[in-house]
């Protein structure tokens, strides 16, 4: 990097990458979090408790649906019952053989 980004810059960006993620993750309805989570250890619902956490952080109250809506575009319940599908016996095995990979927001690397 040849210049010094400025802190209100530097958040600029990261937030702009940030709605790149989402806005990717909303179009990709076919991948599902559990192969996410197998691959890099976080989720949309990682994204989600993230989002939901830098709220908490400033002060405002947000629920973990709300930013969940925010992550997916739509309601969690809606986002399921249109694109999730069951995980397979070796999704699940992936699943637990890399908890310890994932990230400790996700609730499931302790």
């Amino acid at each position: 990097m040849s210049e010094k980004i400025d802190d209100k810059t530097r958040t600029e960006l990261e937030a702009a990458a940030f709605r790149g993620l989402v806005e990717h993750l909303q179009k990709r309805t076919d991948v599902q979090n559990i192969d996410i989570m197998n691959l890099a250890g976080f989720c949309r619902n990682c994204l989600s408790k993230w989002y939901r956490a830098a709220a908490e952080d400033r002060g405002i109250d947000m629920t973990y649906d709300a930013a969940r809506e925010i992550v997916y575009g739509m309601p969690y319940d809606d986002w399921k019952a249109a694109h999730q599908t069951g995980a397979s016996d070796e999704q699940k095995k992936l699943f637990e053989d890399s908890k310890p990979l994932h990230a400790d927001i996700s609730g499931h690397s302790k």
